[in-house]
């Protein structure tokens, strides 16, 4: 059976510029004029394709972005944000009203997480949060209340990778709409295809891979995705997290590259993850064998795209782990950074930045140590070197040293 390329169907989208360019040309207006007044009412009712009325409704950028990530997902259609938090948002929204219930996984990104337990009980809307690996306490936690049941395909910070499959069975026989956040594994994992309802991604990290805009996108089924851009009840539409045209332009020429960029960050992140695990750090990545959930993940992944670029290491404290990232950055080796999918290395604490949402308490009792190192890898040449040149650093500060003295 033919696997699944989300790549090929990205390839096959072509768009004509205005005259004749390469690249789809730019509508650089908030809106549109029409010939006819029952056009405009017809455009604003949606029923006339290919007509623009407000660029908040949609614009011809924002279009070719959609069709495109919608291809990428193997999904009817989509939808693009202002920022992977808006369409998270929005989806949730949506799906859920006061009085509903949503079951989530303990472990994803912090901005998520905050939303959830702390802005969403103001809408009476309240979320259990369940080690998404233990499918019997994801089904203990479901109540007649429940509508969505939320995961993220690698958890962030932590790796750990969820059994789509698994809880897309679990979804549908209690009637729930399964939203996955893919943003840690573009073209490697297809959610969609797997039975995700929902598949969310920010476009600020890999899917743009520059670090220059920030962007979000969902991606699902016609009917919800015309349900969320409704003008009487969409919350894309009425929340209005509308994605700029000049930035989805930007979005769409870098997604072109996205299965180069793919490969070198899988590749690089499974070598020094190998590495450093064999020079005896504690180092968590799904493409190791030491990983509990390698085996699952490698007949998730489409091979071609690899395990992604993301891992961790864990240098025992978190001085430690500021002061090897200070060096590292001053070495030249990336940058002491949030987010992810750059050229260039980036690497962070998380439960001092992209997880400190999370309590202190929920933070150890989910296995966020103070000295975990959030590493999102760069395309980097000669990735021998960077080890090298990593590893040096590592044993400036002395850490290989007290590593090995714990065994």
């Amino acid at each position: 059976m033919k696997i699944f390329n989300p790549a090929d169907n990205i390839q096959d989208l072509q768009y004509f510029g205005e005259f004749g360019g390469v690249n789809p040309s730019i509508s650089d207006s908030s809106t549109y004029t029409f010939l006819s007044a029952k056009t405009m009412f017809d455009t604003f009712e949606g029923n006339a394709e290919g007509c623009y009325l407000y660029s908040r409704h949609s614009s011809p950028s924002n279009l070719y972005l959609s069709q495109a990530l919608a291809a990428m997902e193997g999904t009817e259609a989509a939808n693009v944000a202002a920022s992977g938090m808006g369409a998270i948002t929005t989806t949730l929204l949506q799906l859920c009203k006061a009085g509903d219930h949503i079951v989530s996984s303990r472990t994803i990104y912090g901005g998520t997480y905050a939303f959830m337990k702390n802005f969403l009980p103001n809408l009476g809307i309240t979320t259990s949060f369940i080690d998404s690996t233990k499918h019997e306490l994801i089904k203990a936690a479901i109540t007649p209340n429940t509508k969505v049941l939320y995961c993220e395909t690698v958890s962030n910070p932590l790796l750990e990778v969820t059994d789509i499959a698994a809880l897309a069975k679990i979804a549908k026989k209690h009637n729930l709409k399964l939203v996955v956040d893919n943003t840690f594994s573009p073209l490697s994992v297809a959610p969609a295809k797997l039975g995700a309802d929902v598949v969310i991604h920010s476009l600020t990290k890999y899917i743009n891979g520059s670090s220059d805009t920030v962007g979000g996108v969902t991606c699902s089924t016609r009917e919800f995705i015309d349900a969320t851009k409704n003008v009487n009840n969409g919350a894309a539409m009425l929340l209005g997290p509308t994605m700029d045209s000049l930035r989805a332009a930007s979005v769409m020429k870098n997604l072109r590259t996205l299965h180069i960029r793919m490969k070198q960050h899988s590749a690089n992140a499974l070598y020094l993850a190998e590495r450093f695990e064999r020079d005896g750090l504690i180092t968590v990545y799904p493409g190791l064998a030491s990983h509990p959930s390698h085996e699952l993940y490698k007949n998730m992944i489409n091979p071609e795209y690899g395990f992604g670029g993301m891992m961790t290491i864990d240098v025992g404290s978190l001085d430690k782990a500021n002061e090897l990232m200070e060096l590292m950055q001053h070495r030249n080796l990336g940058y002491l950074a949030v987010s992810l999918g750059f050229y260039k290395t980036l690497f962070s604490a998380p439960g001092t930045s992209t997880s400190s949402e999370i309590p202190l308490d929920e933070q150890k009792a989910m296995g966020l140590t103070d000295g975990l190192i959030r590493f999102s890898i760069g395309l980097d040449n000669d990735i021998e070197r960077t080890y090298q040149m990593m590893k040096a650093c590592m044993t400036e500060l002395g850490i290989f040293k007290e590593v090995m003295s714990e065994f």
